[in-house]
């Protein structure tokens, strides 16, 4: 079968934002598990920031991974991909000038979508994703990085944390971001469809949801009636391969099978721990 073309992938994933359904992303990590995805009938796929970050560097998800670097596994799953790849540019890579920059590199290693959130730079230790920079910068950052790309079905979602603003807040930015042009928004932290549609009904552009598998967001088409077109939630793909990694080889060692879980194993192997040390060592950070 025949990889398509960039351009047509960008294509396929505007068709699913203008349908009136909803589609759950698979985490697409890897070259093999992008084409896995696709043969077994994912629409869309989601190169997660903090999945990025173990594969690429087995570390944290402390805005450790560079630009280049995530661009680097962008490049090696958009070469392959026959599915349209979203990619969790996280905030950017720095301020507005740095965004075009990240969605110039990301545009050409052959994503579909950027999501670009609103967080703080730099990030402060244990906050990478609740402290906020201000309306009036955020919004820059779109109205950026929809200038700095090429092809214009490049798609340009506008990231925040519904989990910490009041509902008043979130709306006025959703809001801004919408009038700024973006292409959709990503929304993090809705707690329930009572939450949702206080936020839904003021957009007219596509939702995508990083829902984590929310036991009160499962409907999925009251999601679709909500204006919802794209939902995360999580990576279990990638972190069932990283037991599998685990069981795996201890048995080639003869060693009984382990009882840490996936979570467990990345936190092991990520050296969260020692992060954390370090943090309170060079940062003196304590909490």
């Amino acid at each position: 079968m025949a990889t398509p073309s960039q351009h047509d992938l960008r294509k396929d994933l505007r068709a699913l934002m203008g349908s009136n359904r909803c589609y759950y992303t698979a985490s697409t990590f890897d070259p093999m598990s992008a084409r896995i995805a696709a043969d077994i009938g994912f629409e869309v796929g989601i190169l997660g920031g903090s999945v990025a970050s173990l594969q690429v560097l087995a570390a944290p998800d402390f805005a450790l991974i560079t630009l280049s670097e995530f661009t680097e596994q962008a490049t090696r799953i958009g070469r392959v991909a026959r599915l349209p790849i979203i990619a969790d540019a996280d905030h950017g890579y720095g301020n507005a000038l740095n965004v075009m920059r990240t969605v110039t590199e990301l545009e050409r290693a052959g994503v579909a979508a950027l999501t670009i959130e609103d967080t703080l730079l730099p990030a402060k230790y244990g906050h990478k994703s609740t402290d906020l920079i201000s309306l009036e910068e955020a919004v820059g950052k779109i109205e950026a990085a929809l200038d700095a790309r090429i092809d214009p079905v490049t798609s340009i979602f506008a990231r925040t944390n519904a989990g910490q603003l009041s509902i008043a807040d979130t709306i006025a930015r959703v809001k801004a971001y919408q009038a700024a042009g973006a292409d959709g928004i990503c929304v993090v932290g809705i707690r329930d469809f009572e939450h949702l549609e206080q936020i839904s009904q003021h957009l007219s552009i596509p939702l995508m949801l990083v829902a984590y598998d929310n036991p009160e967001l499962r409907d999925r088409e009251r999601l679709a009636a909500n204006g919802v077109r794209i939902v995360v939630n999580g990576h279990a793909a990638y972190f069932a391969a990283i037991k599998a990694t685990y069981d795996c080889l201890r048995a080639q060692r003869g060693i009984a099978e382990g009882t840490l879980s996936a979570s467990e194993l990345s936190t092991r192997y990520s050296t969260l721990e020692e992060n954390r040390e370090w943090a309170v060592r060079f940062m003196d950070v304590h909490d």
